[in-house]
């Protein structure tokens, strides 16, 4: 991937401020779109789309179709 760098103005400066500059203490589960409740060690996010939310599960593959492929690209 290249390496793209842009300067605006004659001074290197912070140009956008995040909304979140602010806030600390933020969490993936205070995230609207994330249900993450009795945490384990080895949990991962897994979308589902029926809630439309990220679900924090030791469960790649949910229901009785246990099928999973992985693409991990090509080097």
């Amino acid at each position: 991937m290249a390496e793209i760098k842009v300067r605006v103005g004659q001074q290197p400066a912070v140009k956008v401020i995040s909304s979140l500059a602010g806030a600390q203490g933020l969490s993936l589960a205070e995230l609207s779109d994330v249900s993450a409740s009795n945490l384990q060690n080895g949990m991962v996010l897994v979308y589902n789309s029926s809630i439309r939310k990220w679900e924090a599960t030791l469960t790649l593959t949910p229901g009785a179709t246990q099928n999973l492929d992985i693409n991990g690209g090509n080097f």
